[in-house]
């Protein structure tokens, strides 16, 4: 009998080890749309080939009701396994539930990870924490409408000089020749803080400034010289020299978006998310050019700005937090970040085939261009969103009300944000 059992354990344990691994599923929640959902779905099956039966299974949500969810999940400890969005969105997350991992030791043992730079490393810690492992540089150039520049002799502007007197152009003299006076130089937006001030952070990295309101130590830029003359002629942009649409100031990214995207908007920022959408029949169909912010001062030169970094994240209280980090970390992978480049139109590894990429695609996952990094004050002071909420309202009642005197407007507001900054610092 004893030799029956035994044969009958050896035969057991035969069959147990060529059933299939058991099914398990990390579920991820982000904002990237339907490309998000196919970019998960390939990541999905390149994870299955190292970790047989596990499948990822993404939800993209609205940002507006990503941060709800995720928020209200972390707190009642209903957490998805993993959350990815841009960085400065986790911070808000981790500031709100203090419930984000901290991902540093977990980084530390990824072997293939050169290609990650001090400022990737630098923009994915929040208050000491690695709350992300950066997967997606977020760059953002400027964009023209290539038709309407070859209209107007081709080149692409490098200078504020120069994309003064396009705007002027793309306003006035018909460039999508439809006969009628329905196009603006540039498609910007205002509506929120973010709006605007993002615009501005775009123009004042993309120049060569640094620090666009307040720099790491607190102390107010926007009356330097370099930045007032930058602030200046954005204000005037809206205002005086009348290049966007005259209900700009209520635009937020969707109004902003169809401008762009109907055609009806000479200059605008072209994110390297935006290109394979903007690339399609139904939409812009190629018809724009990418390259760098425009330069202010001859001295100083201008770049695109890594204006993010999308990331991975993982809850402190994840359902599967040991199989999520190992996820986490395969992200990094060649597979992985070639299916990113493919499904987003960015990475962070240098290594990965472009070939297939249309030539706007080609000109971010290159990255032959200057590159700089905004600065995230909201990771370095914790009243940043606040003072940036006043410095949008006392912006938006000049454009609103353009001052006869912009540069005593600018003096002033500089001495509203310092006597502010203090207050808030307490």
């Amino acid at each position: 009998m004893g030799i029956l059992r035994k044969v009958a354990c050896a035969a057991f344990a035969a069959a147990a080890s060529i059933l299939p691994a058991k099914a398990q599923q990390l579920t991820v929640w982000h904002d990237l749309g339907d490309n998000g959902i196919k970019w998960f779905e390939a990541l999905s099956a390149e994870f299955a080939k190292q970790k047989p039966g596990v499948t990822i299974r993404s939800q993209s949500f609205p940002t507006d009701q990503w941060f709800g969810r995720v928020i209200s999940a972390l707190n009642t400890d209903t957490a998805p396994d993993l959350i990815f969005n841009n960085y400065e969105r986790v911070i808000r997350i981790q500031q709100q539930t203090n419930k984000v991992m901290d991902l540093k030791a977990l980084t530390g043992t990824v072997p293939d990870k050169g290609f990650l730079s001090e400022d990737d490393m630098r923009v994915a810690t929040f208050k000491g924490r690695q709350i992300i492992i950066p997967i997606q540089r977020v760059q953002m150039a400027f964009g023209v409408r290539k038709s309407w520049l070859d209209k107007n002799g081709g080149k692409f502007p490098d200078t504020w000089e120069e994309v003064k007197a396009l705007a002027t152009a793309f306003r006035d003299k018909d460039p999508d020749g439809n006969g009628q006076a329905d196009t603006f130089g540039m498609a910007l937006q205002a509506a929120k803080p973010r709006d605007l001030i993002h615009m501005l952070d775009l123009f004042t990295f993309g120049s060569g400034l640094r620090h666009t309101l307040i720099d790491p130590e607190g102390k107010i830029t926007i009356d330097q010289p370099g930045h007032a003359e930058v602030l200046e002629e954005f204000l005037k942009t809206y205002s005086s020299y009348r290049f966007v649409a005259p209900d700009t100031i209520n635009h937020s990214f969707a109004e902003m978006y169809q401008v762009i995207e109907g055609g009806r908007g000479g200059m605008f920022r072209v994110g390297d998310w935006n290109v394979r959408k903007w690339d399609g029949a139904q939409v812009l169909n190629g018809d724009f050019v990418s390259g760098p912010w425009p330069k202010f001062a001859p001295n100083r030169p201008n770049a695109v700005v890594i204006g993010g970094m999308r990331g991975i994240a993982v809850p402190e209280n994840s359902p599967n937090k040991a199989l999520a980090q190992e996820f986490a970390a395969f992200m990094l992978s060649k597979p992985a970040q070639q299916a990113s480049l493919e499904n987003i139109g960015a990475g962070v590894r240098k290594d990965l085939d472009i070939s297939k990429l249309s030539p706007r695609q080609q000109y971010f996952a290159k990255a032959e261009h200057r590159l700089v990094a905004y600065d995230f004050p909201e990771s370095i002071h914790a009243f940043y969103p606040e003072l940036e909420a006043a410095f949008h309202r006392k912006l938006l009642s000049g454009i609103a009300r353009p001052p006869a005197d912009w540069k005593a407007f600018i003096a002033e507001t500089a001495k509203e944000m310092r006597d502010l900054a203090a207050k808030l610092r307490g």
